[in-house]
């Protein structure tokens, strides 16, 4: 019996001390272990260690300048205003506003991480260390142990024997969030109600898109569309493109009686409803009507409104319906605006709902 207990000890440490290797002769190799560590020139030279040293400093330097000619680029290269090379309002002007300020910002950025690899390769210990696996257990010895490697690491990279390394890294990555902050001074002031408004008010006739003419009711044949602007929007206003972007509404008509939703047709005349025309999902314009289905399309995400419902969404990513607006008959027979749309157009925002 106790032979056989010898046999089986000396067969299992056979087995654990096989090597992972194959030996030379069933055609493997020996395993050649760890080059031989090669020492840099800041390892053996204090003088080649200073000048890696004021190399990255010099880096962090050229990243703080690069910060420093975005934001003055910013602001003496715009596209509009002030450009010393271009003439204002020009392509010539958005070229050197775009190249100067895309020279700065890529040089904020590439010399801190140039900095930060030169450092890494020059400096910091490349020393090669083999570390037996251990069992994964917290102890207090352990935290002291991490804790050991930490302060080992801090003082191996020479981060306090280096002061001016510190300072310019820094100066680098504290003047880098200049160059995204510096924009936003010139963002213009918030937009207050301009969201929750329109150029649409009460007793503004309706008039075509394409030519400006007022829409008569009687004009309007059953299940046509109109594409439709507020009378008095003129390009020689100054904010002519917002207005227009934000007043296009269709004309619809549908027999009263396949309604569905009885407060939008109070918002209408004898089936003739109007909508914006502008998608509640990202804006795009719902310019496609099915007679048949009295469904209003969006092309972009294919999002759908039921005309015959107050133009609730029936498919696709819209979230809400397309805003009414309320609609009347002036003493001449033309179509006027009943007010302003009761919400606001287009996508929704955090603010949608608040008090206009």
């Amino acid at each position: 019996m106790s032979d056989h207990v010898n046999e089986n000890r000396e067969s299992e440490a056979r087995s654990s001390s096989v090597s992972t290797i194959a030996p030379k002769e069933g055609g493997g190799f020996p395993n050649p272990g760890l080059p031989p560590h090669i020492h840099r020139q800041a390892d053996e030279n204090p003088r080649a260690e200073k000048r890696a040293e004021r190399m990255v400093a010099a880096m962090f330097v050229l990243s703080v300048l690069g910060t420093v000619l975005f934001v003055a680029s910013y602001f003496i290269f715009t596209p509009l205003g002030t450009n010393l090379l271009g003439t204002p309002g020009t392509l010539h002007a958005v070229h050197w506003s775009n190249l100067f300020t895309g020279i700065g910002l890529a040089v904020a950025v590439f010399f801190i991480g140039a900095a930060a690899v030169h450092w890494a390769k020059t400096l910091m210990p490349d020393e090669e260390w083999v570390e037996e696996r251990h069992h994964i257990e917290g102890s207090d010895e352990t935290r002291e142990v991490a804790a050991s490697i930490i302060t080992d690491g801090l003082e191996e990279s020479g981060v306090g024997r280096r002061p001016v390394i510190v300072t310019a890294m820094v100066a680098a990555l504290t003047a880098l969030p200049i160059a995204v902050l510096a924009p936003l001074s010139t963002f213009g002031p918030l937009p207050g109600n301009k969201l929750h408004h329109t150029f649409w008010k009460k007793g503004l006739r309706i008039t075509r898109d394409t030519d400006g003419t007022p829409v008569k009711a009687s004009e309007v044949a059953m299940n046509s569309i109109f594409h439709v602007m507020p009378e008095g929007l003129t390009e020689d206003m100054e904010d002519y493109l917002e207005q227009r972007a934000k007043a296009a509404a269709v004309l619809i008509r549908i027999d009263p009686a396949l309604g569905q939703n009885q407060e939008s047709l109070d918002n209408g005349y004898q089936g003739i409803l109007a909508f914006s025309k502008i998608c509640t999902h990202v804006g795009c314009p719902v310019a496609l009507y099915e007679q048949q289905t009295h469904h209003m399309l969006c092309p972009c995400h294919q999002s759908t409104f039921d005309v015959t419902d107050g133009a609730k969404v029936i498919f696709g990513p819209a979230h809400r319906p397309l805003p009414q607006l309320p609609i009347e008959v002036d003493a001449e027979g033309y179509l006027v605006a009943g007010g302003d749309f009761p919400e606001p157009i287009g996508p929704s925002f955090w603010n949608l709902h608040k008090d206009k």
